[in-house]
């Protein structure tokens, strides 16, 4: 990054200077996501419940906040290049791009390894931004170093700065779903109900269903679970979870179980079943 910002001033490469920042950036939120990772394993306790996983979310969500505001920053930057040119020195341009590619790959192949959460895939976002950063910058070196037409520095600048955006509008969008404990992206609540209704013995309906996430990989509900007057409580409590288990992985499902009341030759149930 320090290379990098000195051989952007002496080169005048904008394609170099922005690589830096975000390399700044990066250095910063791959410190979060880091910090992030140790804190979410800290076990349940009085004050956290759930326990800490959600600073992992909080983190994905700032570090797709800063590659938003980054790619801002660095288109705005290229159309002032464009409105006026500098001159740019290929050679120093492209031996400090190609510096900055190799240090990039490195870190991107490190992380490209982990396991694969929001909090890692918003770093990772970071340094793939980098990788494409100094690529750009080379391919820039080489096109000034062959022609002299310098108005490729802002240009390829700018591409690698939306590719940045989509990246980061897709980290931020799903942590501020999960943040805002939205239902899993891939459950549909109201099919969820009517699975339970008739895959698992003696459930005749489902009502006050919700679900939310502590992090993209921990889904949590609960939902009212009504019976027919002769199932076994426990036993259809043990069917339900199974089954949501089965469906969902490392569910944590909080089942309220109610059943059918009958007197004489009328039944019906103890609370009308609703969705929610």
């Amino acid at each position: 990054m320090v290379v990098e910002v000195v051989g952007g001033w002496l080169s005048g490469s904008l394609a170099l200077l922005a690589d830096a920042v975000h390399m700044l950036t990066d250095a910063a939120s791959l410190a979060l996501a880091l910090v992030a990772l140790r804190v979410a394993r800290r076990p349940a306790d009085a004050l956290f419940t759930y326990g800490q996983a959600r600073y992992e979310v909080l983190a994905a969500f700032v570090n797709g906040l800063a590659l938003l505001l980054l790619s801002g920053w660095i288109v705005f930057e290229s159309i002032q290049r464009l409105l006026a040119p500098a001159p740019v020195i290929g050679t120093t341009m492209l031996v400090i791009a190609a510096l900055g590619f190799v240090a990039n790959l490195v870190t991107f192949l490190v992380l490209r390894d982990g396991e694969d959460t929001l909090n890692l895939r918003g770093a990772i976002l970071h340094v793939l931004g980098d990788l494409l950063g100094s690529a750009a910058a080379v391919a820039a070196a080489l096109v000034i170093l062959a022609t002299g037409w310098t108005p490729i520095d802002p240009i390829l600048s700018a591409f690698v700065a939306l590719l940045i955006l989509r990246g980061g509008w897709r980290v931020t969008r799903e942590s501020a779903h999960i943040l805002l404990e939205g239902a899993p992206r891939d459950l549909d609540t109201g099919a969820l109900a009517d699975d339970l209704a008739a895959s698992v013995p003696g459930v005749v309906g489902i009502h006050h269903l919700h679900a939310w996430s502590l992090t993209d990989k921990r889904p949590v509900m609960t939902l009212h679970a009504v019976l027919d007057d002769v199932t076994d409580r426990d036993a259809a409590l043990g069917a339900i979870q199974q089954h949501l288990k089965r469906q969902f992985g490392d569910v944590h499902a909080t089942v309220q179980i109610e059943q059918l009341a009958c007197a004489g030759d009328s039944c019906g149930p103890a609370t009308t079943p609703h969705r929610h």
